[in-house]
């Protein structure tokens, strides 16, 4: 006679499992979106930065023509 105890474990033993492997493809799933959006997210990093640097050089300009009025 098998032991209903270890019976009742494995089963909840393979829900676990079975629960557990959903979590996984779940968060490779996420994972991948994930990087869609970090590569997507590349082109307006570059773009910001550029916007940055061209407001620097425009204020830098600026004050660089303020500084030789009479």
């Amino acid at each position: 006679m098998e032991n209903p105890h270890a019976e009742r474990q494995n089963v909840l033993l393979q829900r676990i499992i079975k629960n557990v492997d959903k979590c996984t493809e779940n968060i490779l799933e996420l994972n991948h979106c994930l990087d869609e959006i970090v590569r997507a997210n590349d082109r307006v990093v570059t773009a910001a930065d550029l916007v940055t640097k061209y407001r620097k050089n425009v204020q830098y300009n600026l004050e660089a023509m303020r500084s030789s009025e009479p």
